[in-house]
């Protein structure tokens, strides 16, 4: 997957791994959020932009994939690609790696966002020049993005 944002770097802390001694299920996610707070710094919906305008994006639906164990001390890298924009909505994917992004990612993240007036609960209109910003990084989907859990 070919991205245009910036690269997403965090180190795996002493207090994110779990009794199996790898990186705990919540903190995949927390470094997943970090990358999305990076897209929206990105295109436009920053902190500035929801103070000014009490409008955020809000993630209304979520897929992880944790695909191998992170240990201690890793160095985590994630690529953001975005999928899809609409009027209010946003579709976009991340790919976390252990390391430089070669080889398979150790987990992925498909995201469904609705642009909010915080408060009002309502989906809103994203700003014409965010929607060209986002619109700007659309990609084809990965493989894996748009399937749910398989049954048992």
């Amino acid at each position: 997957m070919t991205a245009r944002l910036p690269l997403l770097r965090r180190t795996v802390r002493d207090d994110w791994i779990d009794y199996n001694g790898h990186l705990s299920e919540a903190y995949y996610v927390l470094v997943f959020g970090f990358a999305t707070d990076a897209l929206m710094d990105a295109t436009g919906l920053d902190a500035a932009y929801r103070a000014r305008s009490g409008h955020s994006l809000y993630t209304v639906e979520a897929h992880v994939r944790y695909l191998a164990e992170v240990p201690r001390g890793a160095e985590l890298l994630v690529r953001t690609a975005v999928l899809g924009v609409g009027p209010r909505k946003v579709r976009f994917v991340h790919e976390m790696y252990a390391g430089e992004p070669s080889g398979d990612p150790v987990a992925t993240e498909e995201i469904f966002a609705l642009h909010v007036r915080q408060g009002g609960g309502r989906a809103a209109p994203l700003p014409e020049d965010t929607c060209r910003r986002l619109s700007a990084l659309v990609r084809p989907a990965p493989e894996w993005a748009g399937r749910g859990i398989g049954e048992v």
